[in-house]
């Protein structure tokens, strides 16, 4: 069984190991299967990208994001609004009338789309321009079909799919909302879940309840 002390240090290899954090000013703690991530990154996409490398380690069940961000040199609110504008105009998956609110630096996006990956596409697009301290993410979903069989799909979707095993999983529909049970064996198969669940038409919604065995 994995100590914390070598949870700990498995963290810090695989933060120095990821190539788009700059781990230097990163501190890992450790309680049990929880893992506190604290410090400062010089840029938003590398925060993402820290906490993304900490979930792949094996062992880590829970994290505590108190990553800050800090920039060299500041960026006025009105220049990163009209860039994240600009960003999301030129993105072909994405409608033109999303909505962009900066205060210091964090980004509230607001609006409409029909499907999940279109949200995690509009956030995703304005990650990486500087002065972006976070993103939080308002957009809502509103499917244009609403299907009758969609647990049916959502079922179908995780036996398909290599990386999930289905057995242990379970789906109930309420209303809009996708809710999911069960235990899975890591972040990426509980990621690969909540995907496979977005992708069915007419889910505007999913409660995830997966445990991490």
């Amino acid at each position: 069984m994995t100590t914390s002390l070598e949870l700990r240090q498995d963290v810090l290899d695989e933060l120095e190991f990821e190539p788009s954090v700059n781990a230097a000013h990163v501190g890992v703690a450790v309680e049990k299967d929880v893992v506190t991530l604290t410090g400062y990154v010089e840029c938003y996409a590398q925060k993402v990208a820290a906490i993304r490398a900490a979930r792949r380690v094996k062992g880590v069940h829970g994290i505590a994001d108190e990553i800050q961000v800090r920039f060299m040199d500041a960026t006025a609110d009105d220049e990163i609004a009209r860039r994240a504008l600009d960003v999301i105009k030129w993105d072909t998956a994405l409608p033109d009338d999303l909505k962009v609110i900066v205060r210091e630096g964090l980004i509230t996006l607001s609006g409409t789309v029909n499907w999940q990956y279109q949200k995690a596409a509009a956030e995703k697009s304005i990650r990486n321009l500087k002065g972006v301290r976070g993103i939080i993410n308002n957009i809502e979903i509103k499917p244009t079909a609403r299907p009758e069989n969609i647990k049916k799909r959502i079922e179908d979707a995780l036996k398909r799919h290599a990386e999930i095993e289905s057995r242990a999983i379970r789906v109930t529909i309420h209303d809009d909302t996708v809710v999911l049970e069960g235990e899975v064996d890591n972040w990426d198969e509980r990621y690969a879940v909540e995907q496979a669940a977005w992708s069915a038409p007419g889910v505007r919604q999913v409660d995830d309840r997966l445990r991490i065995g």
